[in-house]
């Protein structure tokens, strides 16, 4: 039987995910972006966690933005309009250095999704958002070589 399994980095077999600087007013946000980069790099790359200075690659960044209420949708009603759709946009600034080799392996600065949701469902747009920013994170990453 043949299989495959994620694209990892080359040569790179352990990653640490520094805690992302978080310059919005959501204090939740750093440990949800901290986890799901996380849980990618573990999941989608195949890499083992470990400590920063034992890494063989490091993950840095700042969530620079957090909109969490952008209206898409109106339905009007009598004597009013609601809101029926939102979305959320995160925007993060991210590096993944090699520290092996002291060279970034994969830079963006203002990456920035979004994710829909129906009010008052803040989370669920959130949650899709990061999935977003995980994608292209990893995908990113992996375009390198």
């Amino acid at each position: 039987m043949y299989g495959f399994k994620g694209g990892g980095l080359p040569n790179i077999k352990t990653v640490a995910v520094l805690p992302f600087d978080n310059q919005t007013a959501e204090p939740a946000l750093t440990k949800e972006v901290n986890d799901a980069v996380l849980e990618a790099f573990q999941g989608r790359l195949g890499l083992r966690t470990a400590g920063e200075n034992n890494a063989d690659a490091v993950v840095r960044g700042k969530v620079t933005r957090y909109d969490p209420d952008v209206p898409l949708s109106f339905q009007a009603g009598q004597g009013r309009t609601d809101v029926t759709q939102r979305q959320v946009s995160i925007t993060v600034d991210v590096e993944i250095l090699d520290q092996r080799e002291g060279k970034t392996l994969w830079q963006r600065q203002g990456l920035s999704e979004t994710g829909e949701y129906r009010p008052p469902q803040e989370a669920d747009g959130r949650k899709i958002a990061l999935q977003k920013l995980v994608r292209d994170l990893v995908d990113g990453a992996q375009s390198q070589w």
